[in-house]
């Protein structure tokens, strides 16, 4: 049997870093023992408790071929983002004798690789780690950039350490056992790539929306990878968000301060996208902002069956929560909105009745 060729991206070597690829395609497994690499010795495979048969599998594997191999289950999702489950990680790397040639792999979605990429930057000060994210979420976002990170009680990823990996395999056969609503949240990073960067992803899913919704659909693995290319080129040119990588938080500042509000049972997809057609509607408020553009962020989440209204009784919450968002500077709140198709900019400190009008548009 033979397979097909991954597509590698690379990502890096700008700011003191090394570049890394992402591969895309599909049985990849067998490229992570190159990534890994013969001067480490130990590997520790943390994976989510709904991975588990995977993780153990990946760990028996890597065992087969020499390393001593352990493997280190989270709690799902973003339960596994604790300073508590960070702790229960270094116990397990330490009791292991995990030096600085060792390297921790993270398998599973945005949030075990969140903590993958943590745990593996505050080890030792740092020691690499390799993402195999299994989500689209996952592969088009949180492995993808050297952002790390745990949540605490004040808010999301306040917590975290830049930290970019070793490599990152995609492999979309990991989609084909996801959930719908799971593969739908992960749209919304994909549409966001359209709207910032690449008006080709809006088209290929208002193409045929229906498609977009399943692995199955034709422009799987061209979505995934132009969401990627989109990311990559932003974080090459800016790893520390000191400048144009705030423009990949387009929806986030709303979106994180409702996961808060729903103590993290929202999908963050779902989130992302209700804090996208806010960010529209602001940015029409604002005057910079087409009318076209804006009515288009409704219609193409819709088509895919991501939210776009939220509690209207909870905007007096979310203002409080975005005060302290990781983006805002000082008292001054910042979003990124759309200068047009294509063009984010920072709207910062907005009159807050814009603010409010913004929300009636998303209120429910």
């Amino acid at each position: 049997m033979t397979t097909e060729t991954p597509t590698r991206i690379t990502v890096g070597g700008t700011e003191g870093t090394a570049p890394y690829d992402v591969l895309v395609g599909r049985q990849l497994l067998g490229e992570l023992p190159g990534l890994i690499g013969e001067s480490a010795k130990r590997v520790a495979v943390l994976h989510p408790e709904a991975l588990a048969e995977t993780g153990d599998a990946l760990r028996q594997d890597l065992a087969d071929q020499g390393y001593e191999a352990i493997a280190i289950q989270l709690p799902n999702a973003e339960e596994s983002k604790t300073a508590e489950v960070a702790a229960y990680c270094w116990k397990a790397l330490g009791q292991s004798g995990f030096t600085r040639s060792d390297v921790v792999v993270g398998v599973g979605g945005g949030a075990t690789t969140d903590v993958a990429g943590f745990v593996a930057a505050t080890w030792l000060r740092g020691v690499r780690w390799i993402a195999v994210p299994t989500t689209v979420l996952g592969m088009v976002d949180a492995a993808v950039g050297g952002k790390t990170g745990i949540n605490t009680a004040e808010g999301k990823n306040l917590v975290g350490a830049f930290h970019p990996p070793a490599g990152v395999l995609c492999d979309l056969a990991a989609l084909d056992s996801l959930g719908v609503h799971d593969y739908v949240g992960g749209l919304a990073e994909v549409i966001k790539a359209g709207f910032i960067r690449d008006p080709a992803i809006l088209e290929l899913v208002e193409s045929d929306p229906e498609a977009a919704r399943t692995p199955a659909g034709p422009h799987t693995a061209e979505l995934i990878e132009r969401s990627i290319r989109v990311k990559a080129a932003v974080v090459t040119s800016d790893l520390k968000e000191s400048g144009q990588r705030e423009i990949l938080n387009y929806g986030h500042t709303l979106a994180h301060a409702i996961e808060k509000n729903e103590r993290y049972n929202w999908r963050h997809g779902a989130a992302v996208s209700v804090g996208m057609v806010f960010a529209a509607e602001l940015g029409r408020i604002a005057g910079r902002l087409d009318d076209a553009t804006a009515d288009r962020h409704r219609r193409i989440l819709e088509s895919v069956g991501l939210p776009v209204t939220y509690r209207g009784d909870q905007w007096p919450k979310l203002v409080e929560t975005m005060k302290v968002d990781k983006k805002s500077r000082g008292d001054l709140l910042r979003f990124i909105v759309l200068d047009g198709l294509g063009k984010p900019v920072v709207l910062e400190g907005p009159d807050p009745a814009m603010l409010l009008a913004a929300h009636a548009e998303i209120a429910a």
